[in-house]
């Protein structure tokens, strides 16, 4: 049976899922409080992994040592990249590349990691279908399928915004979901991540934020629900 690993930066993006969590036993490991019990009929573990890359990557293997996760969810929030992509609009990972790590004075390309033989970690196929199908049950007609960036730094200015474009051609923007996937492939565990969009990933960033972070952030999680509900019927 599929055990979810679910991992989200900030309380925001986990909260309701810990509140729906049946039977949960919390854990703490790497300053970290993880919540394992069964979410919609699936067995998960959920997690707030805290914000940026190091944390995100700490949280992926101790959820493969210590709980025998068999697939990872990466639930939350992102910047929008694209110019159909609007508030609460949702993001379902083709892959996922970092934005904002660069050998290529050694003739790599932007964003592969020496020793890789990727430049963006692909998500799980299965994985994949079930997030799209769980995100359109939510929001219908509101979900695009491709690559998700990740770095650590808030994008907020339109300077930044345009050298991700052109050097990912990602859909959206964030800070952990890369390197979940790359743990997650280091580890052969199937990955999809699942984002919400918050902001425009521009100089309007603060025109309102904790609202519109909210509000994603509680769509995210109704779909990372949906999804989980799937995995259990599949």
């Amino acid at each position: 049976m599929t055990k979810l690993g679910i991992i989200g930066a900030m309380d925001v993006e986990v909260r309701t899922l810990k509140e729906k969590m049946e039977n949960p036993v919390i854990s703490r490991k790497a300053g970290m409080e993880f919540c394992e019990g069964i979410l919609e009929g699936t067995p998960a573990v959920v997690v707030q992994c805290g914000v940026g890359k190091v944390n995100a990557a700490m949280c992926v293997q101790i959820l493969c040592d210590c709980f025998g996760v068999t697939a990872l969810v990466n639930t939350g929030i992102a910047g929008s990249l694209c110019a159909e992509l609007d508030i609460g609009d949702l993001v379902v990972s083709r892959d996922a590349m970092y934005h904002d790590f660069d050998v290529s004075a050694f003739g790599r390309p932007v964003g592969q990691v020496p020793g890789m033989d990727v430049v963006a970690f692909p998500a799980d196929e299965t994985l994949m279908a079930y997030a799209y199908a769980a995100a359109e049950s939510v929001n219908p007609g509101h979900t695009k399928t491709g690559r998700v960036a990740s770095g650590d730094q808030f994008v907020c200015r339109q300077d930044q915004k345009d050298h991700i474009i052109t050097v990912t051609g990602a859909l959206c923007t964030e800070m952990e979901g890369t390197a979940i996937a790359h743990a997650a492939y280091r580890n052969g565990v199937p990955f999809v991540i699942l984002r919400a969009i918050s902001d425009k990933a521009d100089n309007s960033a603060d025109m309102d934020y904790p609202t519109f972070e909210a509000i994603a952030a509680d769509r995210c999680a109704r779909v990372t629900m949906a999804m989980a509900k799937r995995v259990r019927e599949a």
